[in-house]
């Protein structure tokens, strides 16, 4: 186990394109980084090699967090090896089209218990831990613009992401003044330019600052939210404006 006294984040879905940004960016502010994985094991396997050139002491373990057994074991494997969590980041995220008159009960279900579920016990299991330490601790949700809008053909995606968010606002207010919870929510960033059906010129003309979002611009957010001791509760949208069009 280690004790170092170095800080801990303990990442959900830290192998993904815009994971893997964070996870690094995270760990290249001194962390150590815990993170899952669940789709693929050659990309986690990737990130946590270049997680080690800077954090050599980091792990990783696969879990589905749609299961909360999957979940409780991967907090009972973190526990194993370090004895401190200053960080959690929910970055583990399900998505996928589903037109309106056509979901169906698995398709829901897949959607909502990767996006709100997980996320519910993830911080749940995070809380637990960290109301027990002698120091301020952060979570930090992943969520998305979308929670703002009436998006066409994903309504349990978008229903689980405000979910996330009104999550947020509540462990913010009963977990205070021990953990400082906040949310980033992206509008499109350019990793993601593929999952939106309109084309990118016409995703572009809808954002006022004229450009995709670039995963640093998230990164930045993240730094950020890891220093400041007054923010608490809030959801950051780091869209350059999309919200206002």
């Amino acid at each position: 186990m280690q004790n170092s006294g170095k800080k801990v984040c303990f990442m959900t879905g830290g192998s993904g394109k815009l994971g893997s940004e964070i996870a690094l960016a995270v760990a290249g502010q001194g962390y150590s980084i815990f993170f899952t994985w669940q789709h693929s094991e050659e990309k986690a396997k990737e990130t946590l090699e270049k997680i080690r050139w800077v954090s050599p002491e980091s792990q990783m373990v696969r879990c589905d967090v749609s299961s909360v057994a999957e979940i409780e074991e991967a907090f009972a494997t973190f526990s194993t090896h370090f004895d401190r969590l200053d960080l959690l980041i929910t970055s583990a995220s399900n998505f996928f089209r589903t037109p309106l008159l056509d979901v169906t009960e698995p398709a829901w279900d897949s959607l909502v218990d990767t996006n709100l579920k997980g996320v519910f016990f993830t911080m749940q299991f995070a809380a637990r831990i960290m109301t027990k330490q002698p120091f301020v601790s952060r979570i930090i949700t992943m969520t998305d613009i979308s929670a703002n809008l009436a998006w066409r053909n994903y309504a349990p995606y978008t229903v689980s992401k405000s979910g996330i968010q009104h999550l947020t606002r509540i462990f913010a207010k009963e977990m205070a003044p021990k953990i400082l919870v906040n949310s980033i929510a992206p509008g499109t960033i350019s990793a993601y330019s593929g999952r939106d059906e309109e084309p990118e010129s016409d995703l572009v003309g809808k954002i006022p600052l004229e450009r995709l979002g670039d995963p640093m611009d998230i990164v930045m957010a993240i730094r950020f939210l890891m220093e400041t001791e007054y923010i608490t509760g809030q959801v950051i949208n780091i869209d350059g404006g999309r919200l206002l069009f």
